[in-house]
């Protein structure tokens, strides 16, 4: 008989910092009144809450499918988003229409009460995470990597878009977030070369170029 993981130190950690961008971003969805409002880009705020909710629904997804034999492996959140970005020949889960039609189809699939599908996927992704161990491996678009280094993915993904939804409707940004944001951001920045750039932009000696981004 299966035994539920105890989840302490820095696996308690990640599971603290993704219930907590989980919440803000229901939080945002709550304080929607209008669901087919300009949201980001191309997307209206149902496309955008349903590009985020694939952070819960993916979690779910992938850890019940498991890992795939003999693919490529990962190691961890700048790893992760390094390959899903990366141009490679008959792969383009990462081009911008297909992202952008990915959401459209995410928030289709909301329905007629989108915060209640998000509650619903919350709640069911939260108690996979508490009966897992965060070493599992799994497949995700970017390869083979550990349920941790996926989490920590999806944090940031969860962090960033609830401050879209945010901004598309109007609403004060989440404080909640600031805890759970920096450090998969610093970690892109560095990766990209451009940690000290960030730095001295942080600390008011010089801006960041337009367009900057770590992704």
């Amino acid at each position: 008989m299966a035994t539920t993981p105890q989840h302490d130190g820095p696996d308690r950690e990640a599971i603290e910092h993704y219930r907590a961008a989980s919440t803000a971003f229901l939080e945002a969805c709550r304080g929607v009144t209008d669901w087919e409002a300009p949201g980001l880009g191309v997307w209206t705020v149902r496309s955008l809450a349903g590009h985020t909710n694939r952070s819960h629904t993916n979690v779910t997804r992938y850890v019940a499918a498991g890992p795939e034999p003999g693919a490529v492996r990962v190691d961890g959140p700048v790893g992760y988003f390094a390959a899903f970005w990366a141009p490679q020949p008959g792969r383009n889960v990462s081009d911008d229409e297909e992202v952008a039609e990915r959401g459209r189809n995410a928030g289709e699939a909301l329905g007629e009460e989108p915060l209640s599908v998000i509650e619903r996927d919350r709640a069911e992704v939260l108690a996979v995470l508490e009966s897992t161990a965060l070493d599992v491996e799994l497949r995700t678009p970017a390869g083979t990597m550990t349920l941790a280094g996926y989490l920590a993915t999806r944090i940031f993904e969860l962090a960033v878009h609830t401050v879209d939804v945010a901004r598309a409707t109007g609403q004060t940004m989440p404080a909640a977030l600031d805890p759970v944001v920096p450090r998969v951001a610093a970690d892109l920045a560095v990766a990209r070369g451009a940690g000290v750039v960030v730095a001295e932009a942080l600390t008011g000696r010089g801006p960041l170029s337009d367009g900057f981004t770590v992704l």
